[in-house]
């Protein structure tokens, strides 16, 4: 009972991952384990600005690779098997009918004209990013980024491939909330308050 209670706790709820590059330095290190929470955009929530998520690859940032067999990703879903190099994790920058462009005269990215704040979570040294694009993210999408911008391949490498970069809000898993190894960095992953500042421009966030 005890067993079944972990399986469908780790498929439906909680998960654990491991953070397997650095292109989330400094907020994630390599090897950090994070917990995931699968049921934080149930129920017709959707990830936020900020929010750092976990997802699936396949499709955007993989655009020619097949999906799993079922059986295969059933046993994945459960925790039986390991979640493989398809899985992702990255900071939610834009989420559909957001219009993001970088970089203005500051140095800054913009969200729908807000130039945004990344001081809080951004590498230390880097620059929001050294390729200027300007997009508007899909409906039902996201424009998603690691923290350490000279380390990451996100969103931005993406651009010229199926989907454009975007990452399909369902093939999101969930979204990190906690760091939980090693203890000495357990933490809270808190949405950055600077994303605060682009509420009410646009994008799917203002139906929350």
């Amino acid at each position: 009972m005890c067993v079944v209670v972990l399986l469908l706790v780790n498929a439906f709820a909680v998960r654990p991952f491991a953070v397997p590059s650095g292109s989330m330095e400094g907020t994630l290190e390599p090897g950090d384990r994070v917990l995931v929470n699968q049921l934080a955009y149930a129920f017709g929530g959707h990830p936020r600005r900020g929010d750092v998520v976990v997802f699936d690859g396949i499709g955007s940032f993989l655009p020619y690779q097949d999906e799993p067999s079922g059986v295969k990703r059933l046993l994945t879903e459960a925790g039986l098997a390991p979640a493989g190099d398809t899985v992702y994790v990255k900071r939610v920058i834009g989420v559909g009918g957001d219009r993001i462009t970088c970089c203005g005269t500051d140095g800054r990215l913009k969200v729908n004209g807000v130039p945004l704040d990344e001081s809080a979570y951004l590498f230390p040294g880097d620059a929001p990013s050294a390729v200027p694009f300007d997009i508007v993210v899909p409906d039902g999408k996201l424009w998603v980024m690691g923290d350490h911008r000279s380390a990451s391949r996100d969103s931005r490498d993406h651009l010229g491939e199926p989907g454009g970069g975007a990452v399909p809000e369902d093939k999101v898993i969930g979204r990190a909330d906690w760091v939980l190894f090693p203890l000495g960095r357990a933490t809270s992953l808190d949405r950055p308050a600077a994303f605060a500042a682009i509420e009410g421009t646009g994008g799917h966030g203002e139906q929350r």
